[in-house]
């Protein structure tokens, strides 16, 4: 190991400067079988309050990393999150 251990604590310590806590979680995941306009609508409205967020960035990364599978997270959808990691994949597995 190169570096200096950290608490895990620290590792998720961003979490607590989320504008999210203070939002009903239902706004971020979508209740089942719920489609069109009204996913539309909700995923909106959270990636509008992910866009105030001071810890976007961190929230982001942390869905991108661990490949989040529900929800809205770092104002991103489960299917630009799909999307993203389709790329990633598809670049990792380009001979070029």
């Amino acid at each position: 190991m190169s570096a200096e251990p950290v608490p895990v604590a620290s590792l998720w310590e961003w979490q607590h400067e989320g504008l999210c806590r203070e939002s009903n979680p239902e706004m971020f995941f979508h209740p089942e079988g719920e489609r069109g306009p009204s996913r539309r609508w909700r995923d909106e409205r959270a990636i509008a309050m992910c866009e105030q967020c001071p810890v976007l960035v961190q929230c982001r990364e942390h869905a991108l990393t661990v490949r989040e599978p529900y929800g809205v997270w770092g104002g991103l959808t489960e299917r630009m999150r799909e999307d993203i990691w389709a790329e990633q994949d598809n670049a990792l597995s380009d001979p070029a």
